[in-house]
């Protein structure tokens, strides 16, 4: 009786819940699946950041400056499709943060 006992894992160990520890094990997700895993995002939202990510230029030859995505690696392209590196996504938010001066 007590062998049974002793391989059964207690319920403090378990301290993400499934449905987290699923979505923590996704790396690459479509525009669509990322504003879900990332409900700050919508899909517009990814797709401007995406159609901003490099730099870019003006009618009048002026420079844009992108936001960074790009380099980032936050996007990968297999021909139409395409993918977001969503921890490379949560490292570029991460780089974003707002630090006030003491």
């Amino acid at each position: 009786m007590q062998a049974i006992a002793s391989h059964q894992t207690p319920a403090t160990a378990l301290a993400i819940p499934p449905t987290m520890a699923a979505a923590a094990a996704v790396r690459f997700a479509t525009i669509n699946q990322a504003a879900e895993l990332r409900p700050v995002f919508t899909p517009a939202a990814l797709r401007d950041l995406k159609f901003k990510a490099h730099d870019r230029k003006n009618s009048r030859g002026e420079t844009i400056k992108g936001n960074g995505t790009g380099p980032a690696g936050v996007w990968v392209q297999i021909g139409a499709k395409v993918l977001i590196d969503l921890d490379a996504l949560d490292r570029w938010i991460e780089s974003h943060k707002v630090v006030v001066a003491k």
